[in-house]
């Protein structure tokens, strides 16, 4: 284990919390077959490692194991009655379990196999959550399902050690350890020295280091190739004018996904500026309210936009992207592309003028989508965007090098920090469509360009069931869903139809995006169990480093994991605030905790699972009656076809009696005595029937395919004043 000690830097936490004497259980993570050795380093006391002779198949861990004087049982032996245990414990040892019983497949946190709090209850003794972070991607873990034969990362690694306060045995339950030790496992993921890096010259180096790769596939209008060097050297030369140009410290940015969208976003990063990725789909009223708020006195657009954009309130210092490249020449960006060939990437950065520490600074601002109010600025820090990069990497969900469709607006979340930084961190082929809704083009692009993963709310993804064909999709090996609930109804079409599976995933603005995702089953070696990725009707497990308190939407009590309730989050990726409104900020936080405000519970096999957003609920008689259900109902039995959008949305008015009184809008004719039928027909109480039905063309929806809550809600106060 000597090369270990010089292959890791081991980082400790809460060394406090080991008691000095005395017996007591280790309950930690297994990412890796060397974890034992990186949590003797970080431990005080001497452990006793616990292990059965099936997990020891590999000879230096057999060696390791005896060397340690580790408790080894037989495979048969249930460990929760292991007498060896027990006799260590009461001589006073400190005794590891690892409660998942094996090395996790798919770098989360897996189902308990083994019951720490029985043993705990029966020695009397208390149980320390521990989390190690970093080990998933080296070379000992099964990351990109290989072992030991892949490339090593860069020595000495950093890792953390996170040991936390001593549990009962009866706050060890395996609901209770498991948000012990997610707890531990955010506080050591903080500690990552990535995370303080400037998000800038991360991308530099990144794109510097493989100039030749084909970074993007444009198809905006004439397909195009832009390689990695090219990208780069755009944005650098593009930069040097932004600097010397624009004073404000934020910049705006009005483009479609693409690559002049990648160039424009880079080059305000690297000028030192932060890019402000605006919402053109929402009213003029909320565009004022964005370039009001984020202080923006000039926006990067295209002539194509502004043709399309009539009523965008376009500042007076509006810049044309190609134009500015034309200004800018190509000599020097063809300087730029011989500096990027012919110097070590290190420089490139250096060259550009970017620091190497970003950390808490300010990085990016988006603006809500203004669904339930109007847009918040968000502020993203470099620690936000690079925490999640980092998070979504250590899933299985978007391997490196794939191809990736593009085609979520860049204003929205996650088509920001998806299609543009964590496509370059993890060298991803960019296939870019302009819009979302054009399916046409979307299936074209999949079936052309051999894309094998797209990204979409399952607004944009319902249509491509009746414009695709099966062969169109063939190279498609994934399709990941999010921004709204995925219906069962697309996950079975979309399996039924092209043999592809839907992933589910969940995420917020303010969370940099994505808080969870389902993704593969680990893969076994023959005879072992599967390793679950996902879990249907759940927004899978969250990301590493993440962790999560659900508390009682009344009392803000904390409940168990289990109960439903109002999610909180804490994590690197979670937002510092919004912009320029302090009382808001602190209406989002709970003792630095994030209330997403979606109400959610998490089973004990740590997948999420969101029952629907706290403003998607009316309260009837005491009751919290979801609108999401009522809506699902309805359209079932009706029969409604809804792959051209949605065809109805229920809305809570105030009622002067009950408090809140529900409204239909539907975009079809339907009669009060049809929704009557069909919720009797399933069983919903009346209380849950809409006292009113409002007609109307079509439901409004906003441009990242969410539904317009706000206008929903305007749209059945209106019904109910005409009514009254």
């Amino acid at each position: 284990m000597v090369a270990s000690t010089l292959a890791y830097r081991v980082r400790k936490l809460g060394r406090e919390n080991i008691p000095e004497s005395g017996g007591a259980l280790l309950s930690v993570n297994y990412l890796s077959r060397i974890d034992p050795h990186i949590l003797q380093r970080a431990c005080p006391r001497p452990i006793r490692f616990v292990a059965t002779e099936s997990h020891l198949d590999w000879l230096p861990l057999r060696l390791a194991a005896r060397w340690a004087k580790s408790i080894i049982l037989p495979a048969t032996q249930p460990i929760e009655t292991a007498p060896q245990i027990f006799d260590a414990l009461r001589k006073g040892e400190l005794v590891c379990i690892f409660p998942e019983a094996a090395i996790s497949r798919t770098g989360q946190l897996l189902p308990f196999k083994i019951r720490v709090d029985q043993i705990a209850r029966t020695a009397n003794v208390p149980v320390i959550p521990v989390a190690i972070d970093g080990m998933w991607g080296s070379i000992f873990s099964y990351s990109g399902n290989r072992y030991i034969f892949k490339s090593p990362r860069l020595m000495p690694l950093e890792v953390c050690v996170s040991f936390g306060r001593a549990l009962s045995a009866d706050q060890s339950e395996p609901i209770k350890l498991r948000s012990a030790m997610l707890g531990e496992g955010e506080r050591a993921f903080r500690e990552r020295p990535f995370l303080r890096r400037h998000l800038g010259r991360e991308a530099v180096r990144e794109l510097a280091k493989r100039p030749r790769r084909l970074a993007i596939v444009d198809r905006t209008a004439e397909r195009r190739e832009v390689s990695a060097g090219k990208l780069l050297a755009a944005a650098a030369a593009l930069s040097r004018r932004i600097r010397a140009n624009i004073p404000e410290p934020r910049v705006g940015i009005v483009l479609p996904p693409g690559a002049g969208g990648v160039i424009a976003n880079l080059a305000v990063v690297c000028a030192g500026k932060i890019p402000v990725n605006l919402n053109f789909t929402a009213g003029r009223s909320s565009l004022e309210t964005s370039l009001r708020v984020g202080e923006i006195s000039t926006v990067i657009s295209a002539a194509a936009m502004k043709e399309k954009l009539p009523g965008f309130p376009w500042p007076e210092r509006t810049l044309d992207l190609k134009e500015e490249l034309v200004r800018v020449g190509k000599k020097r960006i063809l300087g730029w592309l011989v500096a990027i060939f012919i110097l070590p990437n290190q420089w490139i950065p250096g060259m550009l003028g970017l620091p190497k520490h970003g950390d808490n600074e300010e990085a990016a601002l988006l603006f809500t989508s203004g669904s339930s109010g109007e847009p918040k600025g968000v502020v993203y820090s470099h620690r936000n965007i690079l925490a999640n990069c980092s998070q979504i990497s250590s899933t299985t969900v978007l391997p490196e090098a794939g191809h990736l469709l593009g085609c979520l607006p860049l204003f929205h979340s996650f088509g920001f920090t998806i299609t543009i930084w964590y496509a370059i961190f993890r060298r991803l082929r960019l296939v870019t469509v302009p819009s979302p809704l054009d399916t046409k083009k979307i299936v074209d692009a999949v079936r052309e360009e051999k894309a094998t993963v797209i990204i979409g709310a399952p607004t944009f993804l319902r249509p491509i069931l009746k414009r695709a064909e099966p062969g169109d999709l063939r190279s498609l090996e994934l399709v990941v869903s999010g921004a709204e609930k995925l219906p069962p109804d697309l996950h079975e079409a979309f399996r039924e139809r092209f043999q592809i599976g839907m992933m589910q995933g969940y995420g917020l603005t303010e969370t940099s995006p994505v808080i969870s995702v389902n993704q593969q089953n680990g893969l076994l070696r023959e005879g072992e169990d599967v390793q679950l990725g996902n879990r249907l009707g759940s927004v899978g497990r969250m990301l590493p480093g993440m962790a999560a308190r659900i508390v009682d939407p009344d009392t803000m009590e904390e409940l168990p994991l289990s109960k439903t309730g109002i999610l909180l989050i804490k994590g690197s990726n979670v937002f510092p605030g919004y912009l320029r409104d302090p009382e808001k900020t602190s209406g989002a936080f709970r003792d630095g905790w994030f209330i997403t405000g979606d109400l959610a519970r998490i089973d004990e096999d740590g997948f999420l699972f969101i029952e629907g957003r706290l403003t998607r609920f009316s309260k009837l008689g005491g009751e919290m009656v979801p609108h999401g259900t009522i809506e699902q109902v309805i359209a079932e039995k009706l029969g409604w076809d809804q792959t051209e959008g949605p065809a109805l949305v229920v809305v809570g008015v105030p009622d002067p009696v009950k408090g809140e009184a529900l409204v239909l809008i539907a975009a079809r004719d339907v009669t009060p005595e049809q929704v009557r039928d069909a919720m009797s027909s399933a069983g919903l109480p009346n209380l849950w029937i809409p006292r009113l039905i409002h007609r109307v063309e079509k439901i409004p929806l906003l441009g990242s395919g969410k539904l317009d809550l706000k206008a929903a809600r305007e749209l059945g106060q209106e019904a109910a004043t005409k009514k009254a």
